[in-house]
């Protein structure tokens, strides 16, 4: 199954922090890490009283269930140090399962596509480098979709 993961840091050495989440996935025997893009910095969603993050999108090849997915996703947050706070808050690294195939999950603690993705354009941009084409749920390209608007995300490597 193709999946696409969003990761982000703003806490520590955030590009560390992505590079040691993306061994970690790569690691897993279910998961098979594919394309990644560029890392892009970006103001935090929420409170403001928190440093810039540092997101990055990747392509996976999974043999694992959509719950599977999002269990080994919070157990690496959870080894690499995040804490949950608050909502929005500082973290580590964050791992969003973005699409799951054409699944569609609609669960408390797990919903696919990810809920806020087609408003996020940290999201939509490194989504876009690593998969244009790709015909996301309100049936636009990921090209299209990010390049709506000025964004305030900045490309920091890659």
């Amino acid at each position: 199954m193709t999946c696409y993961l969003g990761l982000g840091s703003n806490l520590g050495d955030r590009s560390a922090n992505l590079v040691e989440a993306l061994r970690r996935l790569a690691q897993r025997p279910e998961i098979e890490v594919g394309n990644t893009s560029s890392v892009y910095e970006t103001e935090p969603v929420g409170p403001q009283d928190q440093p810039n993050f540092f997101d990055q999108v990747i392509q996976v090849e999974g043999t694992c269930s959509a719950r599977e997915l999002l269990r080994i996703v919070q157990s690496i947050e959870k080894e690499m140090g995040r804490v949950r706070t608050r909502r929005w808050g500082p973290r580590t690294i964050d791992i969003d399962i973005l699409l799951y195939g054409d699944e569609r999950v609609a669960e408390p603690d797990l919903k696919i596509p990810h809920p806020q993705m087609l408003a996020r354009q940290f999201v939509l941009i490194p989504l876009a480098e690593i998969a244009p084409d790709l015909l996301l749920p309100d049936g636009r390209t990921a090209a299209e979709a990010a390049d709506v608007g000025c964004s305030r995300v900045r490309r920091v490597s890659g």
